[in-house]
């Protein structure tokens, strides 16, 4: 079973297999297809995967 977690002013935590696709419905392939993250903040330079840009730009989930 497949699970997305969001971490408060952090990424979506995305456990289980997953089928993540672009915008074209193409395949895109992470590290770990089993346990990924996904950026929410807009500042990763991996994206759609989190590089921890939120940290340094201080992404606030409830503005």
């Amino acid at each position: 079973m497949a699970r997305i977690k969001v971490r408060k002013d952090g990424p979506y935590l995305v456990t289980g297999e997953v089928e993540l696709t672009d915008h074209e419905g193409k395949p895109i392939a992470p590290q770990n297809p089993e346990n990924f993250a996904l950026c929410r903040c807009g500042h990763s330079r991996t994206k759609p995967f989190c590089d921890g840009a939120h940290k340094a730009v201080g992404f606030n989930d409830q503005v």
